[in-house]
Formats: structure tokens, sequence, C-alpha cells
């Protein structure tokens, strides 16, 4: 009699059920990653912004006129660009693969609020009134 080498039915059963048991202990951590990836992108929206406004202050200190950021002339407010200025600025991240829509509430002060497209992430930029500086929100939502 040849004696046969191989896995048993039992051995296959038993790889099949631990394979099963990994996944399952996995998927939940790989399920949640659009949500994450939208916070994310939402957060690089709202520094992006933070650093414009930075910038475009920075500018009038030094020369008292109008900048220009990414080809958009900025428009100030107290020394820091205005909402319209901060909403064309993020106009730009639709060119990036971010879709971004603002709503401006009349002022003063002119708040903006960015949402992303599933409008589950946000967060505002408010107009700077003297002799504050504008205030920016942090990023708010469920899962941001």
């Amino acid at each position: 009699m040849k004696k046969q080498s191989g896995f048993t039915l039992i051995e296959l059963v038993m790889v099949i059920v631990i394979l099963g048991i990994l996944a399952a202990t996995a998927l939940p951590k790989f399920a949640d990653l659009s949500t994450r990836a939208e916070g994310a992108s939402i957060a690089g929206a709202r520094g992006a912004v933070s650093s414009a406004a930075a910038i475009a202050h920075a500018a009038f200190l030094i020369d008292n006129t109008t900048a220009t950021i990414e080809g958009t002339p900025v428009t100030y407010q107290n020394g820091y660009p205005d909402a319209t200025t901060i909403a064309n600025l993020a106009g730009l991240n639709v060119g990036a693969g971010l879709d971004f829509q603002g709503s401006t509430v009349p002022g003063p002060p002119v708040v903006l609020t960015i949402t992303n497209g599933s409008g589950t992430c946000s967060f505002t930029y408010t107009e700077a009134v003297a002799p504050a500086a504008p205030v920016i929100s942090t990023v708010l939502g469920t899962g941001c």
C-alpha cells in the first residue's frame, strides 16, 4: 500500500475558519476609510484656507495693497481676506478633485461655511472684525 500525503478535510476546514475569523476582525478597520478620507479632505481645505488668510494678511502688512493668490485677487476686510476671496480660493480645490460647496451668511461679519460634497463635514470662516483676526472653526461633522 502506498502512503498518501496531503491535508485532511478537517485541516482544510480549520484553515478556512481561521481565515474567516481574521477577515471578520479586519473588515471593520477598512470599511470606514471613505468617511475618514472625507474628513481628511475638509481638514486639508481648512488648513489651506488658514494658510491663504495668513499669507494674504502678511502681504497686506508689507505693502497695504491688494495681493493675488493663485491668480485670485484678494479683497481685504480689516487687513484679512474677506469671505468672497476665501470662497474663490476654496473654489480652487474643486480643480484638485475635491467637491466643496460654500454658502455665506450676510454680516457683518460675513460667515462662509465650506462643506464637503456629501455634506458630512464642514468648517466656517468668519470675516475679521476689528481689531481681531478672522475666526476659522474646527472641522465639524460625523466621521470627521
